[in-house]
């Protein structure tokens, strides 16, 4: 690895010229765009979910909000699967090394296999005390438990998704997960509103067509990246199927890569349980309110984050390639996109929150609450536009270790801004306010870390 630039040469803002400005741009769209529809699948899954259920019952779609909040959580929490596949495959494919960056790929994949058993054999019996540790009603309580257990079997193959879809985003290929996350949204919203009200299950009916659609995924993505092995591969058989086979070492070194991010992601998911306990002890409708509000943040974020995915795969090539000049100008470009799409998707909420509230709840508590809190999300879309850009330029340059750090400051901050709530009487609003505060804080610590320059470093591996 090679330190690209000294402190005092870092990040000037040099105006760049039209013909390189454009190329960015066309790099940016073409992976950002197709990155976007895969992105969006997830919070569509639940927001699919909660549609569906919302219409069993104010106890059933609260029991929803806490099961999915904690299912995301064990799903999340190894996001790294994904984030640092993609920037140490697109380092190698810089560096001009495709078996190197195939193996990088598979160890990602084998290593969420793992993790997913474990995280099974944690969450099924601990169901119920978990429900309770954030404090669900007693009848919110039991159909949580419900989705939870049965929704915590897919974890493996979610896993397996995040993972494969790392590899192929660092392979500068974001077609392939939009492709499958759009067959998989349709079939999951097909399949929920059969088993929930065709079949009669319920609940339960819309956490197994969950996990039926997952399973099928991973194995779409799988048998993706077994052909791909075999394409791109010169030589017999022995050479591509070494690839895919399971190394210990590579999969510790991916374990070991992706440590820092995971401190990075538990500390994100603390805040987001932390709300969402927060929203349960103000009552059932704020905590269905709440579970609404999370979906369309989670899916504006997604959305954003389509951008910073595009700067992981780009910057991470550009810096196995040698090239730090065209790693600075893009991480300049994606802000000024940031930005821009921030402010647009801020627009559109709060242009259309009177018309969200009964696509999920016929409540009209739940509708009054949520339409609050939303115009509180519109307003920080902006703040969020930045933040997850710079977000993604960190971790396409491999940047764990000071993610990990701001991540827990962020925390510090949010943890006392977030428990004043119920202490004060506040309602949903005030509760989505210390979201907006937290996400200031993570803009002022991802912005100093960008203007410094001290991730610019170059290299097949950092």
């Amino acid at each position: 690895m090679n330190p690209a630039v000294k402190p005092s040469e870092q990040h000037r803002p040099t105006r760049l010229p039209g013909p390189v400005r454009r190329r960015h741009d066309r790099e940016i769209i073409a992976l950002a765009l197709p990155a976007f529809g895969a992105l969006v699948a997830e919070p569509l899954f639940v927001m699919a979910d909660s549609a569906v259920v919302g219409h069993l019952g104010t106890a059933q779609l609260a029991g929803l909000g806490v099961a999915a909040t904690l299912l995301t959580t064990a799903v999340n929490i190894f996001v790294f699967l994904a984030y640092a596949t993609t920037a140490a495959v697109a380092r190698r494919v810089g560096a001009g090394d495709l078996p190197a960056a195939l193996r990088q790929g598979m160890d990602g994949i084998w290593l969420a296999l793992l993790l997913g058993a474990l995280v099974i054999v944690g969450t099924m019996p601990t169901a119920p005390a978990l429900v309770d540790l954030f404090g669900a009603s007693g009848t919110a309580a039991p159909y949580a438990t419900t989705y939870l257990r049965i929704s915590a079997l897919g974890i493996p193959a979610m896993l397996v998704v995040l993972a494969s879809t790392g590899a192929l985003r660092g392979l500068q290929d974001t077609r392939t997960p939009l492709y499958v996350a759009v067959a998989g949204f349709t079939a999951n919203a097909g399949l929920n509103v059969t088993l929930v009200y065709g079949a009669g299950l319920g609940i339960a009916g819309s956490a197994w067509g969950t996990v039926i659609v997952q399973n099928g995924m991973a194995a779409v993505y799988l048998w993706v990246v077994v052909r791909g092995a075999r394409s791109r591969i010169p030589g017999g058989n022995s050479d591509w199927r070494s690839v895919l086979r399971p190394d210990a070492a590579g999969i510790r070194a991916c374990a070991r890569a992706g440590a820092p991010l995971l401190i990075r992601t538990v500390s994100l998911r603390a805040v987001l349980m932390i709300a969402t306990a927060v929203a349960a002890r103000l009552g059932d409708t704020e905590i269905a309110a709440h579970q609404i509000t999370l979906t369309v943040w989670s899916l504006l974020a997604f959305a954003l984050d389509a951008i910073a995915i595009a700067g992981q795969a780009i910057i991470g090539r550009y810096l196995g390639a040698d090239d730090p000049e065209g790693a600075r100008a893009v991480c300049r470009r994606m802000t000024q996109w940031g930005v821009t799409c921030g402010i647009i998707l801020g627009l559109l909420v709060a242009l259309t929150r009177p018309l969200i509230g009964p696509m999920f709840s016929s409540d009209p508590a739940v509708q009054d609450a949520l339409t609050s809190a939303l115009l509180v999300v519109a307003v920080g879309q902006p703040v969020s536009g930045v933040v997850f850009v710079l977000d993604g330029v960190l971790m396409g340059a491999s940047d764990g270790p000071y993610l990990a750090w701001s991540m827990l400051v962020t925390l510090l901050v949010f943890v006392p801004a977030a428990l004043a709530v119920p202490a004060l009487g506040a309602g949903l609003a005030a509760l989505w306010w210390a979201m907006t505060l937290m996400m200031l804080t993570r803009l002022a610590t991802l912005w100093l870390r960008a203007r410094s320059g001290r991730w610019v470093v170059t290299g097949a591996a950092r």
